[in-house]
């Protein structure tokens, strides 16, 4: 499975790939405007930014909602670094613009998924990414892991090369239980993933080690 994190914040994100195990970073205009970054030009100086840090996968999202803008502006994106994913949104004009940019050799993300009908003509328009958001579908008493589990075992089924990102991850307990099921990649932020180091025993077992050497080294 590929980890992701899901954020703008430049610390978190050379935090987590000092840690050697990042994968990509997921972005869009809520976590960019929560770093402050405003204005066109620094929102794509701050892609660029997160571009030198990591190795791949960097998520960019369109503001546009119509095809030929939208097209543009992932195109415009593509030219930051190679390292770019157009983030293009689950609406009509959005599957066509995936289309149009895959068939440029462009990789896409396709977000905002919440079923699995639109998993699949995002994976028909050749989309690199899709991204299922489970912790929203949980917050309207919906089974996001089951979506997760329900698009992977359709892929499979005909081969599609889209990859399933969960997205919307909210606790560990998310990202190892999509992790159980199938999917590709996993989106979160940063706590999610090292919290996956934490285990009371590991702190009191690691503790006795270090009682016992100090023990046997008077």
């Amino acid at each position: 499975m590929k980890f992701f994190i899901d954020t703008a914040n430049l610390d978190e994100i050379r935090e987590a790939q000092d840690l050697g195990v990042l994968d990509g970073v997921t972005t869009n205009p809520s976590l960019m405007a929560k770093e402050g970054i405003t204005g066109q030009a620094n929102v794509l100086k701050h892609y660029k930014d997160i571009c030198d840090i990591v190795d791949d996968n960097v998520s960019a999202e369109v503001i546009a909602t119509e095809y030929e803008k939208m097209v543009a502006e992932g195109k415009e994106l593509a030219k930051i670094d190679d390292k770019i994913v157009v983030k293009i949104p689950m609406i009509k004009d959005g599957v066509k613009a995936i289309s149009a940019l895959t068939a440029e050799g462009i990789r896409t993300n396709c977000t905002l998924i919440f079923n699995a009908g639109q998993a699949i003509l995002a994976a028909k328009a050749g989309a690199s990414y899709v991204s299922p958001f489970i912790g929203r579908l949980d917050d309207i008493s919906m089974d996001g892991l089951a979506l997760i589990e329900q698009i992977v075992g359709i892929y499979d089924n005909y081969g599609f090369e889209t990859e399933v990102l969960a997205a919307s991850i909210r606790h560990n307990m998310h990202l190892i239980q999509c992790a159980e099921i199938g999917a590709d990649v996993a989106t979160c932020p940063l706590g999610v993933i090292t919290g996956l180091l934490k285990h009371p025993l590991t702190d009191s077992g690691l503790e006795k080690f270090l009682a016992d050497h100090k023990k046997s080294n008077k």
